[in-house]
C-alpha cells in the first residue's frame, strides 16, 4: 500500500508542491486553482476564467484521489507495522488503568485477525508515523513545501484515532453500541431472504397504485382538463432519466428538474432514475435537507459546493466534530466491526468526502440521521406523493479463458473466446427505497438488508442473534459516482486525443489501442464491495448468472456510467410499463458516446417491444453520392452476372448497415428503387445532422422488417404517430447544450463544467441552472403535446377495449337467451 501511494500519489503531489511562490505557498497551475480548493494554501474567492480549455481528467481528479488516498491510508494497515499489536496495546491500557486485561470478543487470536483489529493497527501506525515524521520537519520547511493546512493534519489524525480506538467513551464504541439498539436501527430485528422473481416487489406495486391516483390529478392540471375527465388507467407512466457527469450532472439536473416542476410536469412523473451525479441529485431531493423542494435544493448547492469536497480542513472537520462525525463514520465502524472479511478502499473514503459536502446542511447542526439510509426515503414516496427514485450501479463480469486445469491441453472453444472478447459485460443493479435488485439474477433483497452477509438465500450473522444495520449512504454515494474505477480502456479513451495529437506518437497509440480488449479487463482502482446476496444459491437463479459468482462473498460495484451514462435499462423492466421516458443528458460527450443508441441492444436482448430503434445522435457516414457510386461500381467491376449480383447484394448490405447505424436508413431492398430514394436519403441526412434541444421518437409494438427504416424524430407533420394504436415507448431527449439566451456558460468549453471539477461557486450554480431551464423552455410545448398525445392514445385504447368487452358480453347473453328474446309486453306478442 505504501509503495502504491508513493508512486501514484506522492510523486504527482510533489511536482505541484515544489512549484513555490514568492511568499512561500504552493503555486498551483491555473487550471488547478479553485475556490477553497484542495491545494489552496489560503481561501480565495477568485473564480476560474470562462474560456475554452482542454480538460484533463487527471488534473481535475487529482485532489479527490489525493484526499481519498490520505483517508484510505488512515483506514488501512501499514505494510510493516512498527508497533505492538492491538491486543497487547489494549491489555497495556487496561493494566495501566487498574483493570484486568480481558478480551470482550473472546479468543484474542481471533480478535487480532478481525477487520477492525487490522484497521486499528494501521490507523495507529499512521498516527505514530505522522508524529515522528512531523517532528523531523521544521516549521520553515513545512511552510516552504506544503500548504498551511498540512501542519494541522497530524492533529486531525490523532483526534480521529482517539475517536476510533474502541475504548469506552470513544465515538467508535458509541457507534458499535448503538448498532445493537433496535430502537435506533429497527431493521436489525428482522431476518431477510432473497426474493427470486422477475416481478416487482409488493411495496413497489402498492406505490404504483397510489402514485397513479396522484398523477391523474396532476395530469389534469398539466393538460388543462377537468379532474373528472381523467381516468387513472389513461394516465401515461412517465419517467425522468438523469445522466451521469459528476457535479455537472447534479447541478444541471437540478435545473432541469426544477423546470419540470415549474411547468407542472414533475408531478405527473412516476419514476426518476439516475447514474452518478444524478444519483446524488435523487439523494438530496429525497432528504430532509431539501424537503422535496427544488428551490431549497439549489440553495443547498449554492452554500455547499463552493468548497472542494477534498479540501482537508473542512473534510477533517466534519470527520472529527460532532454531530457530523458519527453519521459519516457509522457505516465504516459497523462494516469493519461486524464483517471480519470486509475491506476499506478509495471508494469508501471518496464516499465520506461526498457525504460531508452533500448530506450536511449549512450550519451542520441540522444534520439528520435518516438522510444516511436509503430505505428511509420510503417516507417521501409511501403515499405516492413523489416519484420513486431508482439508483444504479454495475458489476463488471470479466470471463476468464484460463480457468482450465494446468494439465488440460484441449483447445479453447470459439464460444469461450467470443464471450471473453465482450468488453462491456456489465450486470446492472438497481437500488430503490424498497429493494436492491439485479434483473440478470432475477433476484433481490430488501434495501434495509444491504450490508448483511447472505448464504443460500438467507442472511447470516457472524455474531449470535445480531444483524448489521443497513449500509450507509456515504458508501452508496461513492459507488454511484466512482467513475475513477473505470478500466484502463476507459482511461486511455479519455487521453487518446492528446496522444494522437503529439507528433511521433501514432505508433504508440496504435500499439496501445491494439490491446484495447486486454485494457478493458483491468481496473487499476478496485471498486467498492458489498456482501453478495446470491452467495451459495447454486441452481436457483437463471443460467445467465456466472457460476463463479455463487462462490464469491462480495459484489464489486461501480459507477453505472461505465456501461451506459443514461439509466434507461431499469425503466424498461417488465411491470413498470413506462410509456414516456424523458432523458436529460448532461454527459461530457453527448454526440460521440451516443448513449441512446446503446439501449437498442439491451431492448433486443430482453425482448422488449416498443423501443424506437435507430435513435440517438446520427453517426458520421458516407454521403449519398458516395453510396450511389459504390453501388454502381459494384455492378461494373464484375465479369459475370452472378458475380455482379453477389457484389451488389454485399454493397447493399454494407450500406444498409451504415444507414441503420446512423439512424437514417431509407435504402430500399429493391435496387431499381434505390435512385429514387437517394434524394430522400440526402434530405434526411441534412435534417438529422444535429439534434436540437428537444427530440421525440416513438417506437412500435409491431414486428419490424429488416429493411424497414428506423423511425424519424417526431415533428408537427408526424405527431399523429404518437396516437397510433401500435405506438410503443416514447422517448423525449433533451441534451445539455449551450444556449444563446444564457451567456457565460458552455458545457463543452467552460472549465468548471468538467466531470472532474468538484467546486461550483454560487454564481456558477446559478448559470448552470439558468442554462438547464432555458433549454427545457425550448422544448416545453413539444413535451406537453407529446404527453397529451400519449394520454389520448391510452384513453382511446381503453374506450375501445371497454366497447369491445361490452359487445362481447351482449353477444354472449344473446347466445344464452338472456337478452334479445321475444317476451311479454312487446307489441309482437
Amino acid at each position: 500500500m505504501t509503495r502504491l501511494i508513493q508512486t501514484r500519489l506522492i510523486g504527482p503531489c510533489r511536482r505541484i508542491f515544489t512549484s513555490i511562490t514568492q511568499n512561500g505557498h504552493a503555486r498551483i497551475p491555473r487550471h488547478h486553482q479553485v475556490r477553497h480548493g484542495f491545494f489552496s494554501s489560503k481561501l480565495t474567492t477568485t473564480e476560474p476564467e470562462l474560456k475554452p480549455k482542454s480538460k484533463s481528467p487527471a488534473s481535475g481528479s487529482l485532489a479527490v484521489i489525493a484526499m481519498s488516498v490520505l483517508l484510505l491510508y488512515s483506514l488501512r494497515p501499514a505494510d510493516e507495522p512498527q508497533h505492538l499489536d492491538s491486543q497487547t496495546r489494549s491489555s497495556k491500557r487496561k493494566y495501566d488503568q487498574g483493570e484486568k486485561p480481558q478480551d470482550a470478543e473472546g479468543d484474542p487470536e481471533e480478535a487480532t485477525q478481525s477487520a477492525w483489529s487490522t484497521f486499528a493497527n494501521g490507523f495507529e501506525s499512521l498516527s505514530t508515523t505522522v508524529q515522528v515524521e512531523g517532528a523531523k520537519l521544521s516549521d520553515k520547511m513545512v511552510d516552504l513545501i506544503l500548504p498551511d493546512w498540512a501542519k494541522f493534519v497530524p492533529g486531525y489524525v490523532r483526534k480521529l484515532q482517539r475517536e476510533l480506538n474502541m475504548l469506552p467513551g470513544s465515538l467508535a464504541d458509541e457507534i458499535w453500541a448503538e448498532a445493537h439498539d433496535p430502537s435506533i436501527h429497527p431493521e436489525i430485528q428482522y431476518s431477510a431472504k432473497v426474493r427470486v422473481s422477475d416481478h416487482l416487489c409488493d411495496e413497489e406495486k402498492t406505490f404504483l397504485t397510489r402514485r397513479r391516483k396522484v398523477t391523474a390529478v396532476a395530469l389534469a392540471r398539466y393538460l388543462g382538463l377537468e379532474e373528472s375527465e381523467v381516468d387513472p388507467d389513461d394516465v401515461p407512466v412517465i419517467a425522468i432519466s438523469g445522466s451521469g457527469g459528476g457535479l455537472r450532472a447534479l447541478v444541471a439536473g437540478s435545473g432541469s428538474f426544477l423546470a419540470t416542476a415549474e411547468d407542472g410536469l414533475f408531478d405527473c412523473v412516476t419514476y426518476t432514475s439516475g447514474v452518478s451525479g444524478s444519483c446524488w441529485l435523487q439523494t438530496l431531493y429525497n432528504s430532509s435537507i431539501t424537503g422535496n423542494d427544488f428551490g431549497r435544493f439549489i440553495d443547498h448547492l449554492r452554500t455547499r459546493l463552493g468548497v472542494h469536497i477534498a479540501y482537508p480542513p473542512t473534510a477533517f472537520s466534519s470527520l472529527v466534530s460532532a454531530p457530523t462525525n458519527k453519521y459519516l463514520l457509522s457505516g465504516l465502524v459497523e462494516k469493519l466491526k461486524g464483517d471480519t472479511g470486509a475491506s476499506v478502499g478509495l471508494v469508501d473514503a471518496y464516499g465520506m468526502l461526498l457525504a460531508a459536502r452533500l448530506l450536511v446542511p449549512k450550519g451542520e447542526l441540522e444534520v439528520n440521521e435518516k438522510d444516511f439510509k436509503l430505505s428511509s426515503q420510503r417516507e417521501y414516496i409511501q403515499y405516492g406523493q413523489n416519484p420513486m427514485p431508482i439508483y444504479t450501479a454495475v458489476r463488471h463480469e470479466i470471463p476468464e479463458l484460463d480457468e482450465k486445469e494446468p494439465d488440460d491441453t484441449s483447445p479453447v472453444s470459439e464460444e469461450a473466446k467470443d464471450r471473453a472478447k465482450k468488453e462491456a459485460w456489465f450486470q446492472w443493479f438497481e437500488m430503490t427505497p424498497y429493494e436492491f435488485f439485479c434483473e440478470e439474477f432475477a433476484a433481490g433483497i430488501p434495501t434495509w438488508a444491504m450490508g448483511r452477509k447472505f448464504t443460500a438465500g438467507a442472511d447470516v450473522s457472524e455474531e449470535k442473534n445480531y444483524r448489521l444495520p443497513e449500509v450507509r449512504m456515504p458508501l452508496l454515494l461513492g459507488i454511484w459516482g466512482s467513475a475513477f474505477c473505470a478500466t484502463l480502456s476507459h482511461y486511455y479513451r479519455e487521453i487518446r486525443p492528446l496522444v494522437q495529437g503529439i507528433t511521433g506518437m501514432q505508433a504508440l497509440d496504435e500499439m496501445v489501442w491494439g490491446r484495447n480488449e486486454d485494457l478493458s479487463k483491468v481496473h487499476p482502482i478496485e471498486p467498492a464491495t458489498i456482501p453478495n446476496f446470491v452467495h451459495g444459491m447454486h441452481g436457483r437463479l437463471p443460467s445467465t448468472v456466472p457460476d463463479k459468482l455463487y462462490d464469491s462473498e462480495y459484489l464489486e460495484l461501480m459507477d453505472a456510467g461505465m456501461s451506459n451514462n443514461l439509466p434507461i435499462y431499469p425503466l424498461l423492466r417488465p411491470g413498470r410499463d413506462v410509456d414516456v421516458i424523458i432523458a436529460f443528458d448532461a454527459s461530457a460527450d453527448i454526440k460521440t458516446d451516443n448513449w441512446l443508441s446503446v439501449v437498442e441492444g439491451y431492448a433486443v436482448q430482453r425482448g422488449i417491444k416498443g423501443w424506437p430503434v435507430g435513435i440517438g445522435w446520427p453517426r458520421a457516414t458516407a454521403s449519398t453520392t458516395e453510396n450511389v457510386k459504390e453501388l454502381e461500381r459494384a455492378e461494373s467491376e464484375t465479369n459475370t452476372a452472378k458475380e455482379a449480383e453477389q457484389r451488389l447484394d454485399d454493397a447493399k448490405i454494407d450500406q444498409a448497415a451504415r444507414r441503420i447505424e446512423a439512424g437514417t436508413d431509407t435504402i430500399d431492398e429493391d435496387a431499381d428503387n434505390y435512385n429514387s430514394k437517394a434524394a430522400e436519403v440526402k434530405k434526411q441526412d441534412e435534417i438529422a445532422e444535429e439534434l436540437g434541444y428537444c427530440t421525440v421518437w416513438v417506437g412500435t409494438t409491431q414486428e419490424r422488417r429488416s429493411d424497414e427504416p428506423p423511425p424519424r424524430p417526431i415533428d408537427d407533420t408526424s405527431s399523429w404517430k404518437l396516437v397510433e394504436p401500435d405506438a410503443g415507448i416514447t422517448v423525449v431527449y433533451l441534451p445539455f447544450l449551450p444556449n444563446d439566451k444564457v451567456d457565460g456558460v458552455d458545457p463543452a468549453t467552460s472549465d468548471y463544467m468538467s466531470t472532474w471539477n468538484f467546486v461550483y461557486t454560487p454564481e456558477q450554480v446559478d448559470k448552470v441552472v439558468a442554462l438547464a431551464r432555458a433549454n427545457y423552455e425550448e422544448g416545453r410545448a413539444q413535451i406537453r403535446a407529446t404527453v397529451r398525445a400519449v394520454y389520448e392514445r391510452k384513453r382511446k385504447r381503453r374506450l375501445e377495449e371497454r366497447s369491445r368487452i361490452k359487445k362481447e358480453r351482449l353477444r354472449r347473453m344473446m347466445r344464452l337467451g338472456i337478452v334479445g328474446k321475444l317476451g311479454e309486453g312487446d307489441h309482437f306478442s
